[in-house]
């Protein structure tokens, strides 16, 4: 009697083990497919794709909340404002796709020392997510720019890691406000060398690596040619896109001559851009054209306004 159990609950034991095994088999089978379809997909820009240059142009505006005197977008509504981008940014686009991009000041310069000495001011963190909600709303890209006054603009950069991870925040360095020792902001005009500039870019690529982001602009401004010294040092750098954007400010005439005396001195692999000035300009004379902007040579793939 025992022996004829055991007999009968043999075969079914097996076919009980193999439906377990069948089972687990096909529970792994399934996760393992699901977790190659839903595996999150790399970070891309906010209008698609990883690369910056060629597909798009960058077109915007730069300033800071509720102060007129740092640019046309920090006066009336940030939304309003980012409309506007897109619509006059129409006529700079050419045969390109248009990108968005707010200019923020996130590092303020001051005359006078602060409270650590250093001549400058760090944008709150409140401020900064305001402006790249702003920014997700609209598909823009947000720039960071850094007024460093006496401190390191290395140091500054670094402050704003927790914001550089996002793949839709880059950098704007204005070395006309980086002094050094005695000087003081205002006074004198800043400068940078292609050897910090390098340092900054080492930084930023090092964070793309990491983070596996799309294409990081890393842009500095320019309005005179002594800004930026040994600019050959400053190399190339896979992950980050170096734009230089020259500020001159006057008529159209002094601002083209501009353009072309610093274009020359500029490295093959830094992207150009061009910036204009709703006020500083139209004290010089009539403002200049998109057909004006965009008949420089080369043509400017970044176009700002302040």
């Amino acid at each position: 009697m025992t022996t004829h159990y055991r007999w009968q609950l043999q075969p079914r034991f097996f076919v009980i083990l193999g439906v377990l095994v069948a089972l687990i088999l096909g529970i792994w089978g399934v996760s393992a497919l699901v977790g190659v379809v839903t595996a999150p997909r790399p970070a891309e820009l906010p209008r698609g794709g990883r690369t910056i240059f060629p597909e798009y142009r960058l077109y915007g505006y730069s300033g800071y909340p509720g102060s007129s005197a740092l640019g046309r977008l920090g006066t009336g509504d940030l939304d309003e404002r980012m409309t506007e981008i897109e619509q006059t940014g129409a006529d700079y686009v050419g045969d390109r796709e248009l990108l968005p991009v707010m200019e923020l000041i996130a590092v303020t310069v001051h005359g006078t020392p602060q409270a650590d000495g250093l001549y400058r001011t760090r944008t709150s963190d409140e401020i900064i997510q305001s402006w790249l909600d702003a920014a997700r709303r609209h598909e823009a890209l947000l720039l960071l720019n850094i007024q460093p006054g006496r401190a390191s603009m290395l140091d500054e950069v670094k402050h704003l890691e927790k914001w550089l991870v996002e793949p839709d925040v880059g950098l704007a360095l204005d070395p006309e406000w980086a002094v050094s020792g005695d000087e003081i902001p205002g006074r004198v005009f800043g400068h940078t060398t292609g050897a910090e500039l390098n340092e900054i870019a080492d930084w930023t690529a090092a964070l793309v690596a990491e983070h596996d982001l799309p294409e990081k602009v890393l842009l500095y401004h320019q309005l005179h040619e002594n800004i930026v010294s040994d600019e050959a040092a400053l190399v190339p750098h896979e992950g980050v896109v170096l734009i230089k954007s020259i500020d001159g400010i006057g008529t159209p005439r002094a601002k083209t001559n501009t353009y072309e005396r610093i274009v020359a001195t500029t490295p093959e692999y830094v992207h150009l851009g061009f910036k204009l000035f709703f006020e500083e300009d139209a004290r010089h004379g009539p403002l200049m054209t998109a057909e004006e902007v965009m008949a420089l040579t080369p043509q400017p793939e970044y176009v700002l306004w302040e």
